[in-house]
Formats: C-alpha cells, sequence, structure tokens
C-alpha cells in the first residue's frame, strides 16, 4: 500500500529536516518558516507561502480568513508549530484547512524538540 503523495511528501519532509539539523529546536515559528522558504526554494519545492483560506458557512464566505504556513505542490498543506509537544489543537488545525482548501493532505510538523516530529493528516 503506498502513501498519497509519498514522493512529494519526501521532499517536503526532507527540507525541514535539513532546517532542523542547521538551526535546532528553541526558536520561534517565524524563524523556520523563513528558513524553510529560503530551503523550499533551493530544493525547487513550489509553494507559496502563508495562502489565505477562505471559511464559508451557508454558501456564504466569512470574513475570517485562515492562513496555512505553506501550500506545496498546490496539493499539500504544511501547518508548522515550534512546541515542546504537539497537541491534538495542533491536528484539529490542520484538519480545518484541509477542509477549507478542498485538498486532502496535510503535514503537520514540529521543530520545537531535539528531533523533527511530523504527522501525516489525511482528510
Amino acid at each position: 500500500m503506498s502513501l498519497i503523495f509519498e514522493d512529494l511528501t519526501y521532499n517536503i519532509i526532507g527540507a525541514c529536516m535539513n532546517v532542523h539539523n542547521a538551526l535546532g529546536f528553541g526558536f520561534q515559528e517565524p524563524v523556520y518558516q523563513e528558513a524553510l522558504e529560503i530551503e523550499f526554494d533551493f530544493l525547487e519545492i513550489p509553494f507559496i507561502r502563508e495562502k489565505e483560506l477562505s471559511i464559508e458557512y451557508r454558501d456564504k464566505v466569512l470574513n475570517k480568513k485562515y492562513f496555512v504556513d505553506f501550500l506545496c505542490y498546490e496539493k499539500i498543506v504544511v501547518e508548522l508549530k515550534a512546541v515542546s509537544e504537539l497537541a491534538k489543537e495542533h491536528t484539529s488545525q490542520v484538519l480545518n484547512y484541509l477542509r477549507a482548501s478542498d485538498l486532502e493532505l496535510g503535514l503537520l510538523i514540529n521543530f520545537g524538540s531535539r528531533s523533527l516530529k511530523y504527522k501525516r493528516i489525511i482528510l
């Protein structure tokens, strides 16, 4: 059984590992986000940083917008954290992003521990 977008997620996670190996842990999320943008460019991984997502309710678009950290390959939501441990709320956040974007795969990446942690989230 193969994973959805296995090669693409391998590339994204590899880029995240490069950033984590170079910077370590302990910085705030924006530092990792900026470094990852540079790494994505270097590795030629297509992305949109802080992609705006609209939320609809009863066929009306709400004023409140969400911004996903990265949308890679136009099909994978990438949400970054820099916390000691991932919580259920972080997974829920990615699931909400997937629902809002009509995409099926998200990566939740945590730079906040000694080793990089990641979670594949499928809608």
